[in-house]
């Protein structure tokens, strides 16, 4: 078996909003375009505080209502993620800190970018963290991720 051409990590803070959803989201592109082969995806968060627990429940809740089957736990971002994924893609400011904090020789910050990089149709810099606000703000981040990642399947191809 050929190992993955690429490989990419969705960076939040917590992952438990945020990137899975990323992950989600970019690995059921990445299925129906029949390409699962060409790519290792995965999520992870730059702070442990909600290691091995599923995505949040409300995030769960409109994956589903989209239609996306909904998988993972939360892990921390180690240093040795730098090395194994050609591609870190972090949702904030502060991620990207916390991130390149990992790296301090910056050996690896070529592949460290904005998710929203990707958009199309959304010009925003961030995916903003809908933790603490109500069902519209993980409506609004899954439109942004939906489109940043289209964009990134396109990139890719």
């Amino acid at each position: 078996m050929q190992p993955p051409a690429k490989t990419i990590l969705f960076v939040c803070m917590g992952n438990i909003c945020r990137s899975p959803a990323a992950e989600i989201i970019f690995h059921h592109y990445v299925q129906e375009a029949g390409r699962s082969a060409e790519f290792l995806i995965d999520s992870a968060g730059t702070i442990g505080l909600h290691q091995g627990n599923p995505p949040d429940h409300r995030m769960r809740h409109h994956l589903i209502q989209r239609g996306y089957e909904v998988f993972g736990t939360s892990r921390k971002i180690t240093p040795a993620d730098l090395k194994q994924f050609d591609l870190i893609l972090v949702m904030d400011e502060e991620n990207e800190r916390n991130v390149k904090a990992l790296d301090p020789l910056g050996q690896h910050s070529s592949k460290i970018r904005y998710l929203t990089e990707y958009a199309t149709q959304h010009h925003i810099g961030k995916v903003p963290d809908p933790y603490y606000g109500d069902a519209s703000g993980f409506a609004q981040v899954i439109d942004l991720i939906e489109d940043s990642c289209s964009g990134l399947l396109r990139t890719l191809s």
